[in-house]
């Protein structure tokens, strides 16, 4: 088969870094695989620089004449986004190849066009059980669950102490961190609270925030009205920021709304142990013992559960062992790049 990935995207998130995933689990399966996207941004440069084929373009209308005249030669095109997926409905009499759609978002659509152009898709993929739940209460026809690869990079340990130094901490202390963007589905203000709670029974630690977004004025302000600016550190967006997981000791989620969490995967597969709230395929993620989960829009449960692992090294490990297990087994590369060819060789 001749596999399109489609991401329209600008930003390098978990969505662009999956369409990144998918294309290399393609190719180790012996699949050939292309990627369009936008021309000068992160999934270009890094689907080039995996060797991998990549068709760029500048804008929206180039992307649609592609798609009418020119994409004949592709078998299956697999869709990111649902901008991207409504023009690949409206050419399909056109292009001809057989449509399946990834849907990231634990948010519940809308609109009855939503509904008609999901159904016009040839397959619907849901990334957890809460999604997949949304779109079948939505009315969505036939939905699979497939969920998303992670693939474990040797971390440059170095690197983190490195941006550690500026921050100049005493010896021993403790470092969590989360890395989301600024945004509201992030709940980043529940986040701020939790370690106000934190810093109350004690200091020995440091949170390290890293990410960009909308709210980050608001967010400052919070912390410096919750009085923890001395331990809630911004650190902004900082490229490869997986190499932080070499050095952290607990890894927090405070989102409100959440499709997955693909930075819960990383911290699994670097064994950092995690604390989250329950808020979308976050539930699946931790269940059965693979992390602390806490109820959403609740600092003080966040701030209980990250004491629990900071004071029980032995139950830390364990949950970290047990996270480790699963995310090598159940999420790599190969068995999620499997399970959609599987589904698209079903018809």
């Amino acid at each position: 088969m001749y596999i399109l990935e489609l991401n329209f995207e600008r930003t390098w998130r978990g969505g662009e870094r999956q369409t990144l995933y998918d294309m290399l689990g393609f190719r180790d399966l012996g699949q050939q695989a292309a990627v369009l996207c936008r021309k000068g941004y992160p999934l270009q440069q890094k689907a080039q620089s995996e060797g991998l084929e990549v068709l760029p373009f500048s804008n929206i209308i180039s992307v649609i004449l592609f798609l009418l005249f020119r994409a004949r030669k592709f078998d299956v095109f697999h869709v990111q986004t649902s901008h991207m997926l409504t023009w690949c409905v409206l050419t399909k009499p056109f292009h001809r190849a057989k449509i399946v759609f990834t849907r990231r978002l634990d948010f519940v659509p809308r609109k009855a066009s939503t509904r008609i152009k999901y159904n016009l898709a040839d397959h619907v993929v849901a990334i957890s059980t809460a999604i997949k739940k949304i779109l079948e209460d939505f009315g969505v026809k036939k939905v699979s669950l497939i969920s998303e690869s992670v693939i474990p990079k040797q971390l440059d340990k170095s690197r983190a102490l490195k941006i550690l130094e500026g921050l100049h901490l005493k010896p021993g202390t403790r470092i969590l961190s989360t890395t989301s963007a600024l945004v509201q589905h992030k709940d980043p203000l529940t986040m701020v609270e939790a370690i106000m709670h934190l810093k109350e029974k004690r200091q020995d630690f440091v949170f390290l925030h890293f990410g960009s977004g909308v709210l980050e004025e608001q967010v400052k302000a919070k912390i410096a009205a919750c009085g923890v600016g001395d331990v809630y550190k911004m650190m902004g967006f900082v490229d490869n920021v997986e190499d932080m997981f070499s050095i952290m000791d607990v890894f927090v989620m405070s989102s409100e709304e959440e499709g997955l969490g693909s930075s819960v995967l990383d911290a699994f597969a670097y064994k950092v142990p995690v604390v989250a709230t329950a808020a979308g395929g976050l539930k699946d993620l931790l269940k059965d013992g693979r992390g602390v989960l806490c109820p959403r829009h609740s600092p003080q449960a966040l701030a209980d559960g990250i004491e629990l692992l900071l004071n029980d090294p032995g139950l830390a490990d364990a949950v970290a062992e047990s996270a480790y297990g699963y995310v090598v087994t159940e999420h790599a590369v190969s068995r999620i790049s499997g399970q959609y060819l599987q589904l698209i060789s079903e018809g």
